[in-house]
């Protein structure tokens, strides 16, 4: 693959959640079988792209699987002198120069799905999309997702995804990637309530979170017990009210900063 299709291997790899690390010659002194600025894609099984073959890529690959396996890791410089006096890995390269290259982890971002973009929900999405996550944006009304009115997430960082579900939003969830943390607050208590059902009985989500008030609770959570056969360690698994606690300002923006705060957290405690 030539070298300036690295960008698209690494959105292949954010395409298919996968952890990555991207190789980039920053410097190269003397000879060398490329020049700065090649650059190589490493994932678990596959690479893209090529800094030069020999020791230097096959040292770089190692190195970049490692740390594909090591929790939150740090991008790093490797150093490498190309002559016939140095002992390398895998043999030798004598071109007689010195390059370096840079080592960027290439993380698997967060994942987060928003059911319900009114008021709260639409703060809560350009909060997020200021961040390196995958965003996804459902709601039963086609009014709540038109062009216009998600115009305000045009500079989004995030990767957006826009669900439009008239009828059965939570076969959205059954879609979503594993470990993507869900947000419940759209329009319709009965949705609301569907999509709390749903959620439970979809494996490997995230975080689930529900807005509401305590009386709202209330009556899901009874519901969820005896209409849906929820067991109390199931029904627990969701968060109500969502944010951080303290904060009780009934502002859609204020709401959103709270929420927005504490999934940022999970995202922390997810790396660690």
């Amino acid at each position: 693959m030539p070298d300036k299709n690295w960008v698209a291997a690494v959105a292949r790899l954010r395409a298919r959640r996968e952890p990555g690390v991207l190789v980039t010659v920053v410097t190269v002194r003397g000879h060398a079988p490329r020049r700065a600025g090649a650059k190589l894609v490493v994932g678990r099984t596959e690479t893209w792209g090529s800094i030069g073959g020999g020791n230097i890529e096959a040292v770089a690959i190692d190195r970049a699987r490692e740390l594909i396996g090591t929790p939150d890791p740090e991008p790093e410089l490797m150093e490498f002198a190309l002559n016939d006096k140095v002992t390398n890995r895998h043999g030798v390269q004598c071109c007689g120069g010195a390059v370096t290259a840079l080592l960027e982890p290439l993380p698997v971002v967060p994942a987060v799905a928003i059911f319900g973009v009114g008021h709260v929900g639409l703060e809560l999405a350009r909060i997020l999309a200021r961040h390196h996550v995958d965003l996804h944006l459902v709601d039963s009304r086609p009014g709540m997702l038109a062009d216009d009115r998600l115009d305000v997430l045009e500079d989004a960082v995030a990767q957006i995804h826009v669900h439009h579900t008239p009828l059965l939003p939570e076969e959205v969830l059954v879609r979503l990637a594993p470990g993507t943390h869900v947000l419940i607050m759209t329009h319709d208590h009965a949705e609301d309530a569907a999509l709390c059902d749903a959620a439970l009985r979809t494996t490997g989500l995230g975080s689930i979170g529900l807005i509401g008030s305590a009386a709202k609770w209330a009556r899901f959570r009874h519901r969820l017990a005896t209409e849906g056969g929820h067991d109390a360690a199931a029904v627990d698994r969701i968060k109500t009210p969502i944010g951080i606690p303290g904060i009780t300002g009934k502002e859609p923006a204020t709401i959103a900063v709270s929420v927005a705060a504490d999934l940022l957290r999970s995202f922390e405690q997810d790396r660690h």
